[in-house]
């Protein structure tokens, strides 16, 4: 596995973990296109955002939704340029109060050293399966 590309999805998880927008930022290409699948956790359609300036977005959004929040990974599959990192989201609802918990995995796309596209999904099958991979 590229260590390089391990590191900086570790650096960039720690980094959204104690909400260092800055030290994300250093992880992901200007061109960043992360679809999260928070939303789709809430009930609401799929977004994109895009660049850094999106990426700001997404952490404020996140934000909004969430008092606590965590996310982590456990398990990594290195497909080259592209990095599978399956794990777990938790967080509490900013509304609701309501703690969950769900599986998570991101299929990370790098270039030049940093993630330019990242997808989240619910169930790490869709994340290895659009990776071109099985369970």
């Amino acid at each position: 596995m590229s260590e390089e590309n391990l590191e900086a999805i570790r650096r960039a998880t720690e980094a959204f973990n104690r909400r260092d927008i800055d030290a994300m930022l250093e992880e992901v290409h200007p061109e960043i296109e992360w679809q999260p699948a928070f939303q789709m956790l809430l009930g609401g359609e799929a977004t994109v955002y895009r660049g850094h300036e999106g990426v700001r977005d997404f952490v404020r959004d996140t934000a909004e939704a969430f008092t606590d929040r965590q996310a982590e990974q456990s398990e990594f599959r290195d497909l080259g340029k592209q990095v599978v990192a399956i794990g777990h989201f938790r967080g509490r609802g900013r509304e609701s109060g309501v703690r969950t918990e769900t599986a998570m995995a991101w299929l990370v796309e790098f270039r030049d050293g940093k993630a330019v596209r990242i997808r989240e999904y619910l169930d790490p099958a869709d994340a290895l399966e659009a990776a071109g991979l099985r369970e």
